[in-house]
């Protein structure tokens, strides 16, 4: 099995790399492509590795991935369902909240799950029986914020980033609405007034680059770079929006998929403001 620290060393004795399309990561680490794909230039381009703790990684794996003591540390956090059984945690990094909730979420069935850090005036709160995410906090200016949740796998993954940096660690989960009733819009014109707020070029790159860190890719051509690679045409609808909007803001130039690329995907060609913001994501 490859440790994360061995996976570390393999990685860093490498060029810095974005992999090209249709192609995973151990063929690339293992040195082979697959049929479909080729690269462009004299070694293979290798897409950013992500974890996904959404279904259930064991607990070595979160400790040699990331783990970072909280400091000061340990840190207390009580998770709830609203039915008077709370169970508070004192834990010593983020992996081990994570594997505490993950544990508290998975044996509980709730349309409801909050994990509040009293001390820090923060929430977290998980409603998976309307499809939402809910962040508060109490401190230096209250504030509210809803996201919309498509899948089901979101919702751990969220906990994490809370784990990790609290309200802030989910700024770039997604779509933050002020008001519950603002996620009842359609996800396409959530996902145009959402780029309407987004009023500098340094911002509209930012945001290019992390929607194509989530989902993308670089073609095996190297001439352009694919958003949403291999999602359907109904998935990610919100973000699709967003990105659609703010290619025209920046002038980027789309370009028709092939016609075996899945619907959902968006082709853009590569341009040296992309490149720098991309790599910023890889």
């Amino acid at each position: 099995m490859l440790t994360w620290d061995a996976l570390s060393i393999l990685l860093a004795s490498a060029p810095a790399r974005t992999q090209s399309c249709r192609t995973s990561n151990a063929q690339v680490l293992a040195g082979a492509g697959s049929p479909g794909c080729s690269f462009a230039g004299d070694e293979p381009r290798i897409r950013p590795i992500r974890f996904d703790y959404s279904d259930g990684a064991d607990t070595h794996e979160r400790r040699t991935h990331m783990a970072r003591p909280y400091s000061p540390g340990p840190k207390q956090f009580v998770f709830a369902v609203g039915d008077g059984n709370d169970e508070q945690v004192s834990v010593g990094d983020p992996q081990e909240a994570y594997v505490a909730f993950s544990a508290f979420f998975r044996d509980r069935d709730s349309d409801v799950y909050t994990i509040n850090d009293e001390p820090s005036g923060q929430r977290l709160v998980l409603m998976p029986g309307q499809g939402v995410i809910s962040r508060i906090k109490d401190a230096d200016g209250p504030r509210s914020e809803y996201l919309r949740v498509d899948r089901g796998n979101r919702y751990l993954p969220s906990a994490m980033l809370f784990f990790e940096n609290g309200f802030a660690g989910l700024d770039h989960f997604g779509q933050w609405f002020p008001d519950l009733a603002d996620l009842d819009a359609s996800p396409e014109t959530r996902g145009a007034a959402r780029a309407a707020t987004i009023t500098t070029e340094a911002a509209a790159l930012e945001e290019v680059g992390r929607i194509w860190g989530d989902s993308g890719c670089v073609d095996p051509s190297d001439q352009y770079y694919v958003f949403f690679d291999s999602h359907d045409v109904d998935d990610d609808r919100a973000e699709r929006a967003v990105l659609l909007k703010l290619i025209e803001f920046l002038g980027l130039e789309r370009v028709d998929a092939p016609a075996e690329a899945a619907g959902g995907e968006v082709w853009v060609r590569t341009d040296t403001r992309l490149d720098v913001e991309c790599a910023r994501w890889s």
